[in-house]
């Protein structure tokens, strides 16, 4: 019997990666990874390949979701599966675990930096305000949901801030931006009328966030809408009740408007 070793890449180059991590991945057997949840963004295959000194296996959706490719050669060997970010915070990755728990294969994690820890630091938010994650899908005909824009609602009622992800098409390399995510919003609040987004709104944008091209924007609704962040990958943050040095934070390392010094 072998195992499944979840293994975070951290966010932007293999450099990133735990000691533990790479540990890892040199002495498994086989390693798969995927980059449709995320990716790295300084960073190629071929860099994480050279990098570790083995070859990887990169899998599709439907390879992850639909078949048994990781489960299979953990039967018989020590199996690594690599991600972006931190390997669990994708739930078709617990998903895997439990098919591997079911098939009595023992599984380990090896944790990396997640968007849902960085991007607060980055900006200077205290990630123990953060209420429920959302993520804005892209456009699609028929399709138009209010649960990501109720789900910030909720939040920012309750004085919570909100971490925005956004879609990703890794088959078709299309990858949301900020700016179309918030124009994604305005849309929702001219649809909904809960007058949750204002013209003085306070958003925070974040690309690239880990990286050394990282950049961070935080103002009205209209000037994220016309921020140049330059290329994915991107989020958004809705902040709510903010303590003096979040504000601080933001007027230092975003740029935002003095006047939220003075906000109750």
């Amino acid at each position: 019997m072998g195992e499944i070793i979840f293994v975070g890449l951290g966010m932007s180059k293999p450099e990133d990666m735990s000691v533990k991590a790479l540990e890892t991945l040199r002495s498994s057997d086989k390693i798969f990874a995927e980059f449709y949840t995320s990716k790295l963004i300084d960073s190629s295959i071929e860099d994480l390949e050279n990098f570790i000194g083995k070859k990887i296996t990169v899998l599709k959706r439907s390879d992850v979701e639909e078949h048994d490719t990781i489960i299979e050669e953990a039967k018989c060997g020590k199996v690594s599966f690599v991600t972006a970010g931190d390997p669990m915070s994708a739930t078709t990755h617990v998903d895997i675990r439990l098919r591997a728990e079911k098939e009595n294969i023992p599984t380990k994690l090896v944790h990396g930096v997640s968007i849902f820890t960085a991007c607060a630091a980055a900006f200077g938010l205290q990630p123990y305000k953060f209420g429920r994650a959302v993520t804005i899908p892209f456009p699609e005909p028929g399709f138009l949901p209010a649960s990501p824009y109720d789900n910030i609602l909720e939040n920012f009622e309750r004085g919570l801030h909100t971490l925005i992800l956004l879609d990703i098409k890794a088959d078709e390399s299309r990858y949301m931006t900020a700016n179309i995510a918030m124009q994604w919003l305005l849309d929702a609040e001219e649809r909904l009328h809960k007058n949750l987004i204002t013209d003085t709104s306070l958003f925070c944008a974040g690309a690239r966030i880990g990286s050394s091209t990282q950049k961070l924007v935080a103002g009205s609704p209209n000037s994220i809408l016309c921020a140049d962040l330059g290329s994915p990958l991107h989020c958004l943050v809705m902040p709510g009740k903010l303590h003096f040095m979040e504000a601080e934070s933001l007027c230092a390392f975003a740029g935002a408007p003095k006047s939220i010094l003075n906000a109750d």
